[in-house]
């Protein structure tokens, strides 16, 4: 009996544990705010392992040179020949702002300048109405645009959030790993966004 009811607290406190840590990482993922201006040092544009750029097993059935946005995994793949691809870590948007879809890119641009829309401006009132492209923009170092939506994958100048749902709608990348991707891929490329997680 004793036994058993140690098992039981050390459960409840396990969990109460586990519950901790779930409501801290969704406060700092809703904590997370825009830092235009902001740039980053080299250490803090270094991510977590499973985060970082690397060549993985996968199959799919999409042809090799499409983007497959992972959204619930964190990941966008570069489909490669022979059952590979190439996985970036990203971050997604926030609830409310997760979508899915099939798209192309229509435009790339480099050091993308930032207008923030209307509705981002509603809600985050200190954020500049322009802000030329640079170091310390928010979109990053490239932007790649998805279709006539408002949607790009794109650099960041806030690392940190990688592998977290922070944004509007947009992927954001690593400056380093926009740029790769930037150079791999041609504008009418194909772009699909799934909420599913891919296996």
């Amino acid at each position: 009996m004793l036994k058993i009811r140690a098992t039981r607290v050390l459960a409840a406190a396990a969990l109460w544990t586990a519950l901790a840590s779930a409501g801290h990482a969704q406060s700092r993922v809703m904590d997370i705010q825009d830092q235009p201006g902001y740039v980053p040092s080299p250490e803090e544009e270094t991510l977590p392992a499973q985060f970082q750029r690397q060549m993985v097993y996968f199959r799919t059935t999409e042809a090799p040179g499409t983007i497959i946005v992972d959204t619930p995994s964190r990941f966008l793949y570069l489909v490669q020949p022979g059952n590979r691809a190439i996985r970036y870590g990203i971050g997604v948007g926030r609830e409310g702002f997760q979508w899915s879809g099939l798209l192309s890119i229509s435009r790339k641009a480099e050091w993308p300048d930032w207008t923030p829309p209307p509705e981002m401006i509603a809600r985050q009132p200190y954020l500049p109405r322009f802000m030329a492209g640079g170091p310390g923009n928010p979109l990053g170092a490239r932007a790649l645009y998805l279709g006539n939506t408002v949607y790009r994958l794109h650099g960041t100048n806030q690392p940190q959030t990688i592998g977290s749902a922070v944004s509007s709608g947009c992927f954001r990348l690593v400056n380093h790993d926009i740029i790769d991707l930037y150079e791999r891929v041609p504008v009418g490329t194909k772009v699909v966004v799934r909420q599913q997680r891919v296996l």
